[in-house]
């Protein structure tokens, strides 16, 4: 170590703001697991100095014994956790590495580790004010980034390809912000994705920040009409204000196709008729046990087109107009377009002719 400093001192680490952390592209989170998971910057990696059971621990050494008890027993936890990680997973960092490492406030959990990074002879710098103010730096953000970009809301019943159309503008290199795909949740009663669970409400700001900041405002940005939540995760009010305001793309499929469409995008259902029918039944007091008994039939049977169809007759269809109206007055000026099928190739000729005509336009 630097002789320079005297035994027991630890130098000063060199602090970043929370508004320059676009400068690192290396990020190290030395939170616990637990705190990694309800949140974290876009891109830090998870290496906690004191995993979630160590945390407790010496949290409850320092209520019941004492403060020294605890920092004695925490600083052995810690050195023995940062030997690991330089041992493993930062072996094969180069000379010139230079992340950027974080805790809750920016305290004593990140300065353990930035401090031996430096010692080492890389140059990592610590978060000012940690995680707590990078949370502040997203809440400030959120109130104005939205209000940058011009939008294009995409509009259509359910079953019309919205999603797909999405996807098919952005692998075409237009500038889209799909909610639904950082929310994990399809936005409807039968939403949820089968292989993956929602994230907390900040990560999903989180991801609406990081998203906002990679796109162009001199370029016009593709989203979906989504309600005040997705699932369990709400939109920021300034997002949903900017896109309530925006023009509007109606995308009309005629019902067969839908219907088609569904069956192939909820496939897991199909596959588990008694799941399936557990959500339906949240819809009983709307429509009736007569109602749901007569889908729960149908599931049973296999008579999936028939189903979907009543689905979308009677509950998705009016659900639908009810929203659009109330939330996107600008949706009654929208302009249609129909895709030919509800394959991947079809949609992906109608994004390029969306495009295209956003590109004549500007």
């Amino acid at each position: 170590m630097n002789a320079t400093h005297p035994p027991g001192a630890m130098r000063a680490e060199r602090k970043l703001p929370a508004t320059a952390i676009a400068t690192h592209r290396d990020r190290i989170d030395v939170r616990s697991p637990a705190e990694f998971a309800q949140d974290h910057i876009p891109g830090a990696e998870s290496h906690p100095v004191l995993d979630d059971e160590e945390r407790a621990r010496i949290g409850t050494l320092h209520a019941q014994v004492s403060e020294f008890a605890a920092k004695r027993a925490g600083a052995a936890l810690v050195a023995r956790n940062i030997a690991d990680m330089l041992e493993n997973a930062f072996a094969d960092r180069p000379r010139e590495w230079a992340p950027l490492v974080y805790c809750w406030r920016g305290g004593k959990r990140s300065g353990a580790l930035a401090h031996m990074l430096n010692e080492i002879g890389w140059k990592a710098v610590q978060l000012d004010g940690g995680y707590r103010a990078y949370r502040r730096q997203v809440l400030s953000r959120l109130t104005e980034l939205p209000q940058q970009f011009r939008y294009h809301v995409i509009c259509g019943l359910t079953g019309s390809g919205k999603s797909r159309l999405l996807a098919a503008l952005s692998e075409s290199g237009a500038q889209v912000l799909d909610l639904e795909g950082l929310a994990r949740h399809r936005g409807s009663l039968l939403g949820d994705y089968p292989d993956a669970a929602q994230p907390s409400q900040k990560w999903f700001e989180s991801l609406v920040v990081d998203a906002l900041d990679g796109f162009d405002p001199a370029r016009c940005v593709y989203v979906e009409s989504e309600s005040r939540r997705i699932g369990s995760v709400q939109l920021p009010d300034a997002l949903l204000a900017a896109m309530r305001a925006a023009d509007c793309i109606s995308v009309e499929t005629p019902q067969p196709l839908r219907v088609a469409l569904l069956k192939d995008e909820y496939a897991h259902y199909l596959g588990d008729p008694a799941a399936l029918n557990e959500r339906l039944a949240r819809l009983t007091e709307i429509h009736g046990r007569k109602t749901i008994a007569r889908w729960a039939d149908a599931a049973a049977a296999g008579d999936w087109d028939l189903l979907v169809a009543e689905l979308l007759a009677q509950h998705y269809d009016p659900t639908y107009a009810r929203a659009i109206g109330r939330n996107f007055p600008r949706a009654s000026e929208a302009r249609p377009v129909a895709p030919e099928g509800v394959g991947s190739s079809d949609f992906r000729t109608l994004a390029a002719r969306l495009i295209a005509e956003e590109e004549s336009a500007r």
